[in-house]
């Protein structure tokens, strides 16, 4: 599924190809042609995410809401075709000018919706990493209130959306294991410390992430793509790594003993029991 990162990057490049214009709105594919034929004509106000949702406004206050959920894309390209640019695909909707076309592909929820409605999402939410300082409802102590009284397991509750915006499965036992958070621990037992550190970690790794268009956890990546955006260099990596995530089986690289996995919150979790050991 794609994490908050993803929505990010769509958002940004939404925001960059159509705001302030008045693009045609289709659906190739029919199934959100009612909607497609109500937000046609209208002009598109800006796009914006928080975690996994995706919203652009446009004019009349109405509302695109798009999650991708588990195999859902947005891809927005440059248009260099004189005519109607080739469907590719089922193509849900279509964002289309003469310089720019965007489709969506096999997404979980594509809806227009009311102010009203977008302003009850963002409500339910927690602290998306990607948005800290953007405003009180991106303030930390939102999901440590609910951390510290719950008895779930940390491990589950960085998967609620309605606890942090944004994190999924990669994020989860990555960080985890760079914190060496054991992530059976419960809420009520997670030192604040510890979760403070974890959040530092999101808001550190997650715009590396929105900037290069992977999930980047390891140190050494870490520091490359971060001396790499300091320069203002093109940052091109390799196919992605990670400390844990997709290694059951494999010997932890900081002590060498088995990576284990098991489904927690629907997902394969991936931990080090060695290393994996504060709580």
């Amino acid at each position: 599924m794609p994490e908050g990162h993803t929505l990010y990057r769509v958002a940004r490049d939404l925001d960059g190809a159509f705001a302030g214009g008045t693009p045609r709105v289709t659906s190739p594919q029919g199934r959100f042609a009612d909607g497609a034929a109500t937000l046609d004509g209208r002009r598109l106000i800006r796009a914006t995410s928080r975690g996994k949702h995706l919203f652009v406004e446009f004019g009349g206050d109405a509302w695109l809401n798009v999650h991708l959920g588990l195999i859902g894309s947005f891809t927005i390209d440059a248009s260099s075709y004189v005519g109607e640019v080739p469907v590719v695909g089922q193509v849900r909707l279509r964002l289309a000018t003469d310089r720019h076309v965007a489709d969506l592909r096999g997404p979980t929820v594509c809806q227009v919706v009311t102010p009203d409605y977008v302003d009850g999402v963002l409500a339910r939410l927690g602290p998306d990493p990607l948005r800290a300082g953007d405003d009180a409802f991106q303030d930390p102590e939102r999901a440590w209130s609910r951390i510290h009284r719950s008895t779930r397991p940390v491990g589950e509750l960085l998967m609620d959306q309605g606890v942090l915006a944004g994190v999924g499965n990669v994020y989860r036992s990555e960080v985890l294991f760079r914190a060496r958070v054991n992530p059976f621990t419960p809420g009520t037992s997670l030192k604040r410390h510890t979760w403070e550190a974890v959040w530092a970690d999101l808001v550190r790794l997650m715009p590396l992430g929105a900037a290069t268009g992977r999930i980047v956890t390891v140190p050494e990546q870490v520091a490359e793509v971060e001396r790499a955006l300091a320069a203002g260099e093109l940052v091109v990596l390799a196919e992605r790594t990670s400390a844990v995530y997709r290694r059951a089986g494999e010997p932890c690289p900081h002590c060498g003993s088995r990576v284990r996995t098991m489904v927690l919150a629907g997902r394969n979790l991936f931990w080090c029991g060695r290393c994996q050991r504060r709580g």
